[in-house]
């Protein structure tokens, strides 16, 4: 009997029609696995995952293979995105026993959850005699499967394992991250390393604050070169903006298809913050369509922001994004048919499949006479309007609580340097104030949808659809994420509930999830025993648990004052440092704390009455150090310390500036406050 039709994940409801006698995850499914004395198959994916979704059409669809699965097995259906503890102790066991990892992920455990072979996709008649051979052995050789499981639980657990060695995070260490990332940057191409080739989002962020805090323009030169390559690459959406996941190439060419909140999310980030320290106009449009991706695409009006968009559509990769000349020609007429196909790089040949293009920019356009960006907006629209007849990728609609922290400090970090450089006679002004107003309400729904649904008796829930949370609990990154960006909030809006909800999760988080050496574990002391505790301190696809925790505690520290969570970010951030300056591209968003907790950070505090507009807050924007928090109203405004005891010098706006809680004296010129911040 297949268990997952009442399940909320999009990924699990995917495979609620197959003929395998799935179960959720759960501690019914082990006690049946006892029951009947069979191992189990826990099948590890996403909603997004197109080998996810070749894997079900060869083998779970079909019925001799759900028959030697359902006889010998007990199966388990886990989605990696719902339950990311699941996935980070099953992960390390498939990279200890294969060298690689990935999803689909196929690991075969005992009926206890000891893992004892893991694999990745496997074809249909590989999948046939893996089951056959799996079978025979836990029948006839049951001692050795054992052995072989607990050998494996071993290297997870050492692989996982606190209490490592610490150090402090200094800027040496820093230094020598910024100068391996430059060692390994890919000169011609951008970005580091070769085919696939993933947007490095949370390396670019911390070279951006490298650059701020050392002045390197080797640091800026790689995030411009990086960036103005992605953007002008097929990874990026050339008609409607965001970013798929990688590109299967070198060259950002041809992406797999699938899109990721926190991927857009985070490089959302890294162009605005591009844009803010350099005025770039590339950054500065893909950092409008960025948000306007999160805002049109995935935003869930009245909730928070969906994971993804499919990899496939109908079955088939790509069908929605690639083009032909004839296409182009047939949406565009003759004439503008062959421009686009010069503009966009389409050819005969194709630089996709089936004599298929996918759309990137081959020429400098955001530079370019304003008659020829003309032309080129007016061409995006009709082919998008093209493409929008086409059939359409499906949408993981579910929403996770970390990922929807990092949409919101991103689009709030939008909001506030798109504030700097308004430009009321600006060709694209009005297309600006349009994407900041329905950013700004996707935003805020997002972080209304959080604090009103995830947070159950105090704690956070992982995911939720439709309006309803759903039983997984908060994870360490669910924690970090939400409470920096309820931090930022804080900032935005000048109110005290976001600080004062924030800092109950960051409470939660030191009471719960601390570790003995500081650092923290990925799981709470109360949750779900697995046959590992995960306390990953690396940063991959996301933030990692630790360092989104330690964002949090940071900007928390600052804006409220209270030195004890500064402290315990240091400490956590020490038992990250040793492997900084060694592995720089795993520790990406360590890194950018590290450079914000050195620069100070600053705490800004501006007292006025038009804390959107006044000259004293858009400066103090634009020139904010590394990590600095801004904070703009009345003095004495309720729950915000940073505006308590602070009155007008002069009856005149007044900005207050303090560095890791040693203050500046009061200035009321914006010349002033620049040289303050400089």
């Amino acid at each position: 009997m297949n268990r997952l039709a009442d399940a909320t994940s999009p990924y699990l409801l995917q495979h609620a029609d197959n003929p395998v006698d799935w179960w959720p995850w759960c501690d019914e499914a082990f006690t049946e696995a006892k029951r009947r004395d069979v191992p189990v198959i826990i099948s590890v994916g996403y909603a997004a995952c197109h080998w996810c979704h070749v894997m079900a059409h060869e083998s779970f669809e079909n019925e001799g293979v759900a028959q030697l699965m359902n006889d010998d097995f007990v199966c388990i259906k886990v989605d990696r995105e719902e339950r990311p503890d699941v996935d980070a102790v099953y992960m390390t066991a498939t990279q200890a026993m294969t060298g690689q990892g990935g999803w689909p992920m196929t690991v075969f455990a005992t009926p206890d959850g000891t893992p004892f072979f893991c694999g990745t996709y496997f074809p249909r008649a590989n999948f046939i005699r893996l089951l056959g051979s799996v079978a025979t052995a836990w029948r006839d050789q049951r001692e050795a499967v054992l052995q072989q499981g607990a050998a494996v639980v071993e290297a997870i657990g050492g692989a996982q394992a606190v209490g490592g060695l610490t150090a402090p995070l200094t800027a040496e260490l820093l230094d020598a991250a910024a100068e391996q990332l430059a060692v390994e940057y890919d000169r011609t191409n951008g970005g580091f390393g070769g085919a696939p080739k993933f947007p490095p989002h949370m390396n670019l962020l911390f070279l951006l604050r490298h650059h701020q805090r050392t002045g390197s323009e080797r640091s800026l030169e790689i995030v411009r070169h990086t960036c103005e390559a992605m953007a002008r690459g097929g990874i990026q959406d050339q008609l409607a903006g965001g970013f798929a996941r990688y590109s299967v190439d070198g060259h950002w060419t041809v992406p797999h298809f699938e899109k990721m909140l926190y991927d857009n999310a985070l490089l959302l980030r890294v162009y605005t913050q591009l844009w803010r320290l350099t005025g770039d106009r590339l950054a500065r449009r893909v950092a409008r369509d960025t948000a306007r991706f999160l805002a049109d695409e995935l935003h869930r009006p009245g909730e928070g922001f969906a994971s993804a968009l499919d990899a496939d559509t109908e079955g088939v990769e790509g069908l929605t994004y690639a083009w032909t000349p004839g296409q182009l020609v047939e949406a565009l007429g003759e004439e503008d048919g062959r421009w686009a196909a010069d503009l966009f790089g389409v050819t005969e040949q194709g630089t996709f499949e089936h004599g298929t293009s996918v759309l990137k920019l081959a020429r400098d356009v955001d530079d370019a006479d304003p008659a020829v960006r003309q032309r080129w907006q007016d061409v995006v629209g009709r082919l998008l309007a093209a493409r929008d007849a086409r059939p359409q990728p499906a949408r993981d609609d579910k929403v996770v609580a970390a990922w929807n922290g990092l949409a919101i400090t991103a689009i709030a970090e939008f909001q506030q340097v798109a504030a700097v450089y308004a430009a009321p006679d600006d060709e694209d002004a009005n297309l600006m104030e349009g994407v900041t107003i329905v950013a700004d309400g996707a935003m805020r729904d997002a972080a209304e949808h959080l604090a009103g649904v995830h947070i159950v008796d105090g704690r956070l829930r992982r995911v939720s659809r439709d309006k309803v949370v759903g039983e997984p609990v908060g994870v360490l990154e669910d924690y970090g994420c939400v409470a920096e960006a309820f931090c930022a909030m804080h900032q935005l809006t000048g109110e005290g509930r976001w600080l004062e909800l924030a800092g109950q999760l960051l409470d939660v988080a030191l009471a719960r999830f601390a570790a003995p050496d500081g650092g923290f574990y990925d799981t709470a002391d109360d949750a779900e025993r697995l046959v590992t505790r995960p306390a990953d301190p690396t940063d991959n696809a996301t933030p990692s648990g630790r360092s989104a925790i330690v964002a949090g505690l940071v900007a928390y520290a600052a804006l409220s004052g209270e030195v004890r969570y500064r402290e315990a970010a240091e400490r956590a951030l020490s038992t990250v440092a040793p492997i900084v300056g060694r592995h720089a591209r795993f520790t990406g968003y360590a890194a950018t704390v590290g450079e914000g907790l050195l620069s100070g950070p600053y705490e800004i505090a501006v007292v006025t009455d038009d804390p959107a507009g006044d000259p004293l807050v858009v400066a103090a924007h634009r020139y904010a150090p590394p990590g600095a928090v801004v904070v703009a109203g009345e003095t004495g405004r309720p729950g915000v310390p940073l505006l308590a005891d602070r009155p007008l010098l002069d009856g005149r706006p007044t900005a207050y500036v303090c560095r890791g809680f040693v203050c500046d004296r009061p200035v009321t010129s914006v010349d002033d406050l620049v040289a303050q911040l400089r």
